[in-house]
């Protein structure tokens, strides 16, 4: 029997699993896990199939792999406007990425699942007083007391109910008219409208709109172009608590292969990549496409070991690498990693997370992110792959339409003070709609210079 057969939903139970809560009631949290079993599955098996599709595109440099939404999603903060508003984030820079730099965007969320959040330690201590960490809506409280922290299996079923009904949200914005073309200028959040961001995404609604006026005369309409009424949109999340996702992972009826169920796409953690892991263990034997972070302690070597254990059929769009350095590390960790793929023959996308190697803790006490580190890193990403001669094919960010002042910097120019005014993060700090409609611009220019450059190539040969 191969490795490959060994495979089962469970078999991650044999292995050390990191990033785990330690539920002091396992008999309540075998009840709950026993009735997400009986739950219908958020997503179906064709959908990931048809991401997987569009992903392997992503690898080939035909598209690109826009990922983004919130660092964690909170009980408190659940409410379809600021589903909505998220949604047309992306929408708005979906349409930044398509019509600048001309391919064609696969869109997913950090939303509809992304509640637990790996720590780097398991205790915080405040004022003298030591408690578990707070990991995440689905598994305990952010309240600093004792009762918030004991982590609670009933709040994966509040989990479950929040994804089902936020995915119902996007599957109507994204299909039922909201996602439409012709919507494009009414996608622009108030708050935006005057920043520089959002005066050049005015500019390109404009040239949008004065297209769709010229086809619409020539009898090429929504009606008549499904695709210019609605969109696909697509969910994720890391796949950080196992025992929820073997719950969800269930048999898909036309194929008789393993899906999480959970999400369209998951990804392994830098913190929980090891080769011989449970997280590891658990993602080799799912059919989803699948992301793994990479961070600067990635060796190459160790780096073909997990490709090989992940995607040992070198299934174009089943693995997206998810480069998360800093700006002061990519230069110097990327490049090898690249050539070591490239070697291989691997068939990955790239994707540049920009968010996380950037994280600083100010004295006033607040973690932030300075949005021209960010720039940085996502320049010297597409920078690494032109020179290499390799595609940057995605961007995975953390961001919120919410109008959050959170990160440092950016054309609005947030100041340090200017933190305090709406800091409401219930993890790490996002991008708002206009730092990410920056980004967005900033990442077609990077698109548009390596597809002339492959023009060029293409044209000299």
């Amino acid at each position: 029997m191969t490795v490959a057969q060994s495979w089962t939903p469970q078999s991650w139970q044999e292995k050390t699993a990191r990033q785990m809560p330690d539920y002091p009631d396992k008999a309540a949290l075998d009840r709950v896990l026993g009735q997400l079993r009986t739950h219908p599955p958020l997503v179906f098996a064709g959908e990931a199939r048809n991401l997987m599709a569009a992903l392997g595109q992503a690898a080939e440099g035909k598209a690109f792999l826009l990922q983004g939404g919130d660092c964690a999603e909170s009980f408190a903060e659940f409410h379809p406007d600021n589903i909505r508003d998220t949604f047309r984030v992306l929408l708005q820079m979906a349409v930044v990425l398509t019509f600048a730099a001309g391919v064609p965007v696969v869109k997913v969320g950090r939303i509809a699942g992304q509640f637990a959040k790996p720590r780097s330690d398991d205790f915080e201590t405040q004022n003298g007083v030591k408690l578990p960490s707070y990991r995440g809506d689905n598994i305990n409280g952010g309240e600093f007391t004792p009762e918030s922290r004991i982590p609670d299996p009933q709040r994966l079923l509040q989990a479950n109910a929040q994804s089902a009904a936020t995915l119902n949200l996007l599957r109507a914005f994204a299909q039922g008219g909201y996602a439409d073309l012709h919507n494009v200028h009414r996608w622009m959040l108030g708050f935006i409208a005057d920043s520089p961001a959002g005066e050049q995404y005015k500019g390109l609604a404009q040239r949008i709109s004065e297209t769709l006026e010229f086809m619409d005369a020539i009898g090429i309409t929504s009606t008549s172009v499904p695709q210019l009424r609605g969109t696909d949109f697509y969910t994720s999340h890391e796949a950080l608590l196992l025992p929820y996702e073997q719950a969800m992972t269930r048999v898909d009826s036309t194929s008789g292969d393993w899906y999480d169920t959970s999400a369209h796409m998951l990804w392994i953690g830098d913190r929980t990549r090891q080769l011989d892991g449970a997280h590891v263990e658990f993602m080799r034997g799912i059919k989803n496409p699948i992301g793994l972070k990479c961070g600067p302690s990635l060796e190459p070597d160790d780096l073909l070991r997990l490709i090989a254990a992940l995607n040992p059929q070198n299934i174009p769009g089943r693995l997206t690498l998810i480069a998360r350095f800093g700006a002061d590390k990519i230069a110097d960790k990327l490049p090898t990693l690249v050539r070591a793929v490239k070697r291989e023959g691997a068939s990955v996308v790239w994707s540049s997370d920009p968010m996380h190697g950037n994280t600083i803790k100010l004295q006033s006490g607040y973690k932030t992110r300075p949005v021209e580190r960010v720039l940085e890193e996502v320049r010297s990403f597409f920078a690494i792959h032109r020179a290499e001669g390799t595609h940057a094919g995605g961007v995975h960010f953390e961001m919120t339409g919410q109008n959050v002042t959170e990160c440092l910097g950016g054309a609005q120019g947030l100041k340090e003070i200017d933190l305090a005014d709406r800091y409401q993060t219930a993890c790490d700090p996002r991008l708002n709609a206009s730092q990410a409609l920056e980004l967005a611009f900033l990442i077609a220019e990077g698109i548009r210079d390596e597809r002339m450059k492959q023009t060029g190539l293409a044209a000299s040969a």
